[in-house]
């Protein structure tokens, strides 16, 4: 299985998320998006820990399973897709959350996460954890 994982799910997953421990350890291949990253980042320049951080994610990152995929031009068309869905449907997502669902819409990769407006997103497949 394909996955993508959201910062949510990167953060439950780091807390010692069991289902989350568990859905990673099946996959056959973790990606993260570069927006993902930069959620992350951003969170530890908030943080108090911001270097434990930051290593912690580069060690999950150099994982043979670890893909980190861009945006591109296939991923706007994505976003726009999506976008105009969730307006006609009157369940709109945060800007960051639709680039996400983007990516794995385009790469076709399950989506995990403890964020719950994935759900709204017809166009993925979304594996919403509890926090």
């Amino acid at each position: 299985m394909r996955v993508l994982l959201d910062s949510s799910g990167y953060s439950a997953f780091m807390r010692g998320h069991p289902a989350l421990k568990e859905a990673l350890a099946e996959a056959d291949t973790i990606c993260l998006s570069a927006i993902v990253l930069g959620e992350l980042r951003a969170g530890f320049l908030r943080g108090g820990k911001r270097s434990r951080n930051e290593a912690q994610l580069a060690r999950f990152c150099d994982s043979p399973r670890v893909v980190v995929a861009p945006v591109d031009r296939d991923t706007a068309e994505r976003y726009a897709v999506i976008l105009s869905a969730l307006r006609q449907a009157g369940t709109p997502i945060g800007t960051n959350d639709l680039w996400i669902a983007s990516t794995a819409m385009q790469h076709g990769l399950t989506v995990l996460t403890t964020d719950k407006d994935f759900l709204n997103v017809s166009q993925i497949i979304v594996r919403c954890f509890d926090p």
